[in-house]
C-alpha cells in the first residue's frame, strides 16, 4: 500500500512539472520610418515669395539644391558662410520647422 501511494505521489509530482509552463514573451518591435518623398528640381523653379523670404531672413544664403514634395513643400539646401543645412517653407514663402 506504502508502494502504491509513494508511485502515485511519484507520478503525480511528475506531472505537475510538465504542467508548469514559462512566461513566453513575444517581442514586436515597428519601426516606422516617415519619409517625405522629395523631388530635386531646378533652382530656377523656386516661387519668388520662397526666394525673397530667404533673402530677408538669411541674407548672407546661398542655395545650393531645392526640392519640392506632393503638398507643395520645398526643402532648401543653404549655405551661410562654413555651414550647410536644409530649410522647408510653403510655397507663400512661410518657413516650416521639421
Amino acid at each position: 500500500m506504502k508502494n502504491l501511494f509513494l508511485s502515485a505521489a511519484i507520478v503525480l509530482g511528475g506531472l505537475t512539472s510538465f504542467a508548469s509552463t514559462s512566461p513566453i514573451s513575444n517581442t514586436i518591435v515597428k519601426t516606422i520610418s516617415i519619409q517625405d518623398d522629395y523631388t530635386e528640381i531646378k533652382l530656377e523653379e523656386v516661387p519668388a515669395p520662397i526666394t525673397e523670404a530667404l533673402k530677408k531672413a538669411y541674407p548672407d544664403a546661398v542655395l545650393s539644391k531645392a526640392y519640392k514634395n506632393t503638398k507643395s513643400e520645398y526643402k532648401l539646401d543653404v549655405t551661410v558662410g562654413d555651414k550647410v543645412g536644409s530649410l522647408y517653407a510653403n510655397a507663400d514663402g512661410s518657413w516650416i520647422k521639421k
